[in-house]
Parts: structure tokens; C-alpha cells; sequence
């Protein structure tokens, strides 16, 4: 996987590849699936009556379950995220840049599988 002139990754390099995405949408669904039971959980906390007398509470409840929600939001885009990378994989245009059309190396792949840019497109951006 280090040949500098290569254009794409082979099947047996895509297939680990994939392997590692698969393992990473299996997590990263589990953990949305956590996330869900907290906010339904926190959604059904006791009766009104007991829910009027608690007003200091309600603020930090508010926010705790806008944080929730939040990181329910991102972990739903990371997951379509990885689930386009699949694809990616998928068509055989996995690990080639989208802005600069060169091999992304597998160390940055293994570690963010689902980027589309080299780290030489990605410092351009910022």
C-alpha cells in the first residue's frame, strides 16, 4: 500500500477497508440506538404534578436533552457518512481525493474512513 504511483486500492486493500467501516457503523449505530433510550427515557420522567415542582430542573433537563439530541444528529451523519464510504468502496473510487485525485494514504483512511480529501486538500480548505 505504499507505492506512490498507485491510483486506486486493490480489492483485498477495499475489503479491509471495509471491514473497518462496517465495525464502525455497527458502533457508531449501537451508540445512536443509547441515545435514543436516553431521550425517550428523559421524555417519560413522572407526572405533571411532579414536574411542576421541580422548575430549577427543567433548564438543565432542557439542555441535557438538546446536547442528546445533538449528538444523536452526529452521530446520524457519521453513520451516512460511513455508509458513503461503503458505497465508495463499493464503485472502487474509495481512498481517491476528491478535490486533488491522488491515492489518500491508508493510515489517514484506517484512521477517518469516511474522508474524501487528502490531508494535502484538507489544509488547503482550512
Amino acid at each position: 500500500m505504499q507505492n506512490q504511483n498507485k491510483t486506486k486500492y486493490n480489492d483485498a486493500e477495499l475489503q479491509e477497508f471495509r471491514s473497518l467501516i462496517e465495525q464502525k457503523i455497527a458502533m457508531a449505530r449501537e451508540e445512536l440506538y443509547d441515545l435514543a433510550g436516553s431521550l425517550s427515557a428523559s421524555n417519560s420522567n413522572g407526572d405533571d404534578a411532579a414536574i411542576a415542582g421541580k422548575t430549577l430542573e427543567d433548564g438543565s433537563a432542557t439542555l441535557e436533552k438538546e446536547q442528546t439530541n445533538q449528538l444523536a444528529a452526529r452521530q446520524k451523519k457519521f453513520i451516512e457518512q460511513l455508509e458513503a464510504a461503503l458505497m465508495r468502496i463499493q464503485n472502487k473510487t474509495y481512498g481517491i481525493c476528491r478535490e486533488t485525485g491522488k491515492l489518500i494514504p491508508a493510515e489517514r483512511l484506517r484512521a477517518v474512513p469516511h474522508t474524501t480529501l487528502s490531508m494535502e486538500a484538507k489544509l488547503k480548505q482550512a
